[in-house]
């Protein structure tokens, strides 16, 4: 059905709007959300004294590359997504086959979003970095959110999609071969029919076929 090829691209593009402000903040509002990443990778708000703080990494410097490789991801993610949406808007009256092949764009992007929500917030940051333990720089429950969202939406998009149901029919009306119609009369033509229509057909006698000898 078109709706649901339509419904496929404004999910895709309402992924791309979220990624994209995700980015966009991150850099209105640097400072903020660079707090975040400093306090995550320095791991000073988890539990005191646990065994996890070796792994804690306390570089301004290793915090800016890191903050400038989740931005720049982010917003990888927003440009793919967008991409992608206007991919398969271009192809929506597309047989199938195009279509579905149309799709690459959005699957790498659910791709980059995962690995980003949760490679990065979950296993790195929730588990390496031990985020889990902080009250207060504990960003778990939002990545959740989103990174199943985006899988949701991977799942509806990569269902394969069917040819449309008007494409079909005209395809099938196009095989019915076409009406003969009869062939117009020159005049030359009807003259000759209407010559044959009030002339009287001779009627030949065995009479007029034999020959009489006279002396």
């Amino acid at each position: 059905m078109l709706i649901t090829r339509y419904a496929k691209i404004v999910m895709a593009l309402c992924l791309a709007a979220f990624c994209l402000l995700v980015a966009f903040d991150n850099i209105t509002d640097y400072e903020t959300n660079y707090l975040f990443v400093q306090h995550v990778m320095s791991m000073d708000t988890t539990f005191a004294g646990n065994a996890l703080m070796y792994r804690s990494v306390t570089s301004p410097t290793v915090w800016q590359v890191c903050y400038w490789l989740i931005i720049a991801a982010e917003a990888a993610t927003g440009i793919l997504f967008l991409a992608g949406a206007i991919r398969l808007l271009q192809l929506r009256n597309a047989p199938a086959a195009l279509f579905n092949q149309g799709k690459g764009l959005v699957v790498a992007a659910g791709l980059l979003a995962f690995l980003v929500w949760f490679l990065g917030f979950m296993v790195v940051a929730g588990e390496w970095f031990a985020m889990w333990q902080s009250q207060t720089w504990n960003g778990q429950e939002p990545a959740f959110r989103f990174y199943m969202t985006a899988l949701a939406v991977l799942i509806f998009v990569c269902l394969p999609d069917g040819d449309l149901a008007l494409r079909a029919e005209r395809a099938q009306d196009n095989r019915k071969p076409a009406a003969k119609t009869p062939a117009a009369k020159t005049p030359a033509a009807k003259k000759t029919a209407a010559k044959r229509a009030t002339t009287p057909k001779r009627r030949r006698t065995d009479q007029g076929r034999r020959r009489t000898d006279t002396t």
